[in-house]
């Protein structure tokens, strides 16, 4: 979708404040890809080149040498009146300092998108307006608006022509928390529906929901990393924490849910919902109490604070995750039998740090031998079972069943 090759962007500038016979090498020689679909994420410190690739790539800006293909056409080279062409029929902006026109109307600026690329068409504007939730706001101005109103608007002029790419610069930096989540919402949206997003942002834990981070430094990639791996690392400790509730009879709600990771708990489970692991409905009007239980296979590693009140959400495994939360703590609790019967290990912290590692990396066939050398045990060293595996023997059917029926009637509760 997005490909960059040998990109450099150049500016001039005063020799004697740069040192580099009076120019400023805003990208240097980046090449870059970014498949269709992807969300890529883009950091760095400020002046590091950031907004000079989203605007080279978004064809508001030309390279000053390589190649930027989008979607097919080489676009570095094109004329001007074909790079405007570009731009209205592939990108979509989201601005952090909006750029709305402040004498018109928020459906005026939408519609304003839609004559630059080819009629006007007030219901269909009006339909993006709705599906931002700003319909009841569309005849206002800018200034009638609040700051996440104002974004939201910038979000539906941007796709009121339907791009595949959409270009975001730091799409959150000006929003308060709760403006912030509803924007982010509206991007994993645009993403689910499969567009291509580039989207630059200050804030770590908002690049998280991108697949994949860059990092510039002085106008060439300095650091690059795929978020897959770490949150699937997540989604076991979350899968791990709703088997842990079930034990003890609990409901595991959000909010109420204490998960090491960089995803925020509410969007780690979006996604494991998406996968089939978890399911989640709405927390019901009517409160309830809350046993307060101890984890001891965490317990060490727990943060002290102690959640009050209900979540706002509940999130119940569904039989694939309930399947895959069974493996996780399985190998979790034989990896701290095996530290702690043959290892001797004696520090509760290093015990569960080292099974926290274990959970992650052992195979199938690894568990199995770990399980048959330690003689099948049913529960860790705190007394916490077990779940069996294959490799237990057909003498241990019954525990199996049995075992299976006890998981499957506490996550109904």
């Amino acid at each position: 979708m997005i490909t960059l090759n040998h990109v450099s962007r150049v500016y001039p500038a005063q020799a004697e404040t740069t040192g580099d016979a009076g120019n400023i090498r805003a990208l240097d020689d980046v090449s870059l890809q970014v498949d269709p679909g992807e969300w890529l994420a883009v950091m760095g410190p400020s002046g590091s080149g950031k907004s000079t690739l989203v605007n080279v790539i978004g064809c508001l800006d030309r390279p000053t040498a390589g190649e930027i293909w989008l979607d097919g056409e080489n676009v570095a080279r094109i004329s001007a009146q074909d790079l405007n062409r570009a731009r209205a029929e592939k990108v979509g902006f989201i601005f952090q300092q909006f750029h709305l026109i402040p004498y018109l109307t928020a459906l005026e600026n939408v519609m304003l998108a839609q004559y630059f690329h080819s009629m006007t068409d007030e219901q269909e504007a009006l339909d993006a307006l709705a599906h931002v939730g700003l319909k009841d706001r569309a005849r206002h101005l800018p200034a009638q608006l609040s700051g996440g109103e104002q974004q939201r608007v910038c979000i539906a002029r941007a796709l009121i022509n339907d791009p595949k790419i959409v270009l975001a610069d730091e799409p959150t930096g000006n929003l308060d928390a709760i403006n912030e989540e509803i924007v982010l919402r509206l991007l994993r949206e645009l993403h689910h529906q499969g567009r291509t997003i580039v989207m630059v942002t200050h804030d770590p834990v908002v690049a998280r929901l991108a697949d994949r981070r860059i990092e510039l430094h002085h106008g060439k990639i300095a650091e690059q990393e795929v978020f897959a791996m770490a949150d699937e690392e997540q989604f076991d400790e979350v899968l791990e924490e709703l088997w842990a509730v079930a034990e003890h009879g609990e409901i595991a709600e959000i909010g109420r849910m204490e998960v090491h990771g960089a995803l925020p708990v509410s969007i780690a489970v979006e996604k494991m919902a998406a996968l089939g692991l978890v399911s989640s409905r709405p927390h019901p009007p009517e409160a309830h109490n809350h046993k307060p239980f101890v984890n001891p296979c965490h317990e060490a590693l727990k943060p002290s604070g102690v959640s009050t009140g209900d979540g706002s959400m509940i999130v119940e495994l569904t039989p694939r995750g309930r399947q895959r939360a069974a493996d996780i703590i399985r190998r979790h609790r034989l990896a701290e039998r095996l530290f702690t019967d043959s290892l001797a290990l004696d520090s509760e912290s290093e015990i569960e740090q080292q099974a926290c590692k274990f959970e992650h990396i052992l195979s199938p066939e690894a568990t199995d031998k770990i399980c048959a050398f330690l003689g099948h045990p049913r529960t860790c060293p705190h007394g916490a079972p077990i779940p069996p595996g294959p490799c237990c023997g057909r003498n241990l059917e019954g525990r199996d069943a049995e075992f299976a029926t006890r998981q499957v009637e506490k996550t109904k509760l």
